[in-house]
């Protein structure tokens, strides 16, 4: 039996100490491409909370009142890239109609929110863990704000190290991948905080 985590709890601790970003390493292709512009990793982090929040909650939904009483759990994954897929293109249809520039900004990476490993990974744990409504709508929302979280300060530094004396060998990805190390030891030092499972 999995204890109840308090959904208050879980929100919190997949921002920072679980965060599904720089702990589990879930959704690096985006991260690491987006996060040269700060605008640009804003609109996609927002994205990302949103497809995250809407996604966990609609699969729990779909596995508990279709899947298992169906005994169809060996169609989860095709299910939930489904749902995945849905919500996506809804939002990117959002996105085209409420601001172009950030539409042509994200270009190809807001439809490749789809195959986002982050997103499908946030809902298996939601599976794995037995999570109840509330915990999977948490742990979803909590997931997407610490991913955005992670690119809007990936993007910020970025900034930075763009304007300083990097030397020639680390300019580029080698800097980025340095930072992003760094992130994620900051992040997994809060771990002793809070542990979900």
């Amino acid at each position: 039996m999995i204890p109840l985590i308090n959904p208050i709890t879980l929100f919190f601790a997949s921002i920072v100490t679980s965060n599904i970003l720089l702990t589990n390493f879930l959704g690096m292709c985006s991260f690491i491409s987006i996060s040269k512009d700060w605008k640009s990793s804003f609109g996609l982090g927002m994205a990302v909370t949103f497809v995250l929040t809407i996604t966990t909650a609609v699969s729990w939904l779909v596995l508990k009142y279709l899947l298992v009483p169906l005994q169809l759990e060996y169609l989860s994954f095709i299910v939930f890239i489904i749902v995945i897929a849905a919500v996506v293109q809804i939002l990117e249809m959002v996105i085209d109609r409420a601001s172009p520039a950030l539409y042509l900004s994200l270009g190809i990476f807001l439809p490749l929110i789809t195959v986002n490993c982050a997103i499908l990974g946030a809902i298996l744990f939601m599976q794995i863990r037995n999570y109840g409504f509330l915990q999977s709508v948490s742990f979803g929302a909590g997931s997407g704000l610490g991913w955005w979280l992670a690119i809007l300060l990936l993007a910020a530094i970025r900034e930075r190290t763009e304007k300083s004396p990097v030397p020639a060998g680390l300019k580029g990805p080698g800097i980025t991948i340095i930072t992003i190390g760094f992130m994620a030891m900051a992040f997994i030092g809060f771990s002793g905080m809070i542990a979900v499972q």
